[in-house]
């Protein structure tokens, strides 16, 4: 299929790129251990493939469709580094599976072959690291990036499910070549064949709690509940609310049982950062109580729909167990990123006012903490909904 390419960036990356908050795109990758190398199959979605392209400041080659998933091939070598017993591991793309059409929901997948070299020993130890995307910002200070939900099969083994690649959590896999059909680590833990879920928890917990501290909208979001926040009970409740919500709509997108267009997600996550700091600055009494817990209820569900994005894609075809184990896990590193980003700035706040020996010097300390840093917040998520409305 010709298209020019221009146009297609015009339509797909002038709309799509701004407009995620959440800059990360999920694909999915099978990677079969033999004795003489390494195949690997990358289920790249094509909104990374435009990513790159649009962001990237070479000059492209590139007219059409057909010449642009190959270029891809080329990037995607080039930021995913396998390593077998300590020595890095030259790859080609063998094969190439196109969509059966365009658009930012689709993938492209992508047949790596990585060969031992000649005479050596079957490996041992295979390590996967990869870095894709990092070198684009999608704002200061938060890059764009890429994570695969990841299959590794070894000959002779039955296959590890459900591990999390990605820039930051690398896949370290232990082969075993002694003990043909036989699942060492699920025989000691008597997890389902296939499943660590020690190994899959730690992971997508650890996930949970980056995806806060590197999500700047979750930030802000906290930030603004924080500052209204009078006493310890009431923050702990508002962003516990926040996250059953964000838990909620997370699990039933993940389940497709619902699924909302990014077109309104993201505006509203970006209307969530507004109206929360703009009801700081001009109604403070109605900051407290139910009203608080309602409106961190309501707007968390749309920041967890906001994060499921290509998650069920990338997760098809996983056992029920895997997905289950990955969404409670995932949900406690979100809440575990959430304290401990709102507790050292509660106790903060509450320090410098203590410095105030008058209680309506407190006071108004207090108020101009939360008001003046409200309005920052509120230009920050207004921005940011300016450039959600363009998509």
């Amino acid at each position: 299929m010709k298209f020019p390419l221009r146009i297609l960036f015009f339509l797909i990356c002038g709309l799509v790129v701004p407009a995620f908050a959440h800059p990360v795109a999920q694909g999915a990758m099978e990677v079969h251990i033999t004795r003489a190398g390494v195949i690997v199959k990358a289920r790249v979605s094509v909104e990374e493939i435009f990513v790159e392209s649009s962001l990237s400041g070479n000059k492209r080659d590139a007219t059409t469709l057909d010449q642009l998933w190959p270029e891809h091939g080329k990037y995607l070598l080039g930021h995913l580094f396998l390593s077998a017993d300590g020595k890095g591991l030259q790859g080609e793309v063998s094969n190439i599976e196109k969509p059966a059409k365009p658009g930012a929901d689709q993938f492209v997948v992508y047949e790596l072959r990585y060969i031992l070299p000649p005479g050596g020993e079957a490996p041992r130890h295979l390590l996967i690291r990869e870095n894709l995307l990092n070198e684009f910002m999608f704002a200061p200070g938060n890059a764009w990036e890429a994570t695969f939900v990841t299959r590794i099969q070894q000959e002779e083994q039955p296959a590890q499910e459900a591990l999390l690649l990605s820039c930051k959590q690398p896949i370290d896999f232990v082969c075993d070549w002694g003990h043909p059909g036989a699942s060492a680590a699920g025989a000691a833990t008597g997890a389902s064949a296939g499943i660590d879920r020690g190994r899959l928890f730690a992971d997508y917990t650890r996930y949970g709690i980056m995806h806060i501290l590197e999500g700047w909208d979750h930030l802000l979001f906290m930030a603004a509940l924080v500052l209204a926040a009078v006493t310890l009970g009431d923050l702990i409740k508002v962003v516990t609310a926040f996250t059953v919500a964000h838990t909620i709509t997370l699990t039933v997108s993940v389940l497709n049982i619902v699924r909302l267009s990014p077109r309104i997600v993201e505006p509203m996550i970006a209307l969530s950062i507004v109206f929360v700091a703009v009801q700081n600055v001009f109604w403070p009494k109605r900051t407290r109580g139910w009203s608080r817990l309602a409106v961190a209820f309501g707007f968390g569900l749309f920041h967890g729909l906001g994060f499921a994005g290509g998650l069920l894609e990338a997760m098809q075809g996983l056992p029920s167990i895997a997905i289950g184990v990955a969404i409670a896990a995932f949900s406690l590193g979100v809440e575990i990123g959430h304290q401990s980003v709102v507790l050292p700035v509660f106790f903060g706040l509450r320090l410098a006012a203590r410095t105030r020996r008058e209680e309506t010097a407190r006071h108004q300390l207090q108020l101009m903490a939360m008001r003046g840093g409200s309005a920052l917040i509120s230009f920050a998520g207004a921005f940011y909904l300016v450039a959600a409305l363009r998509g």
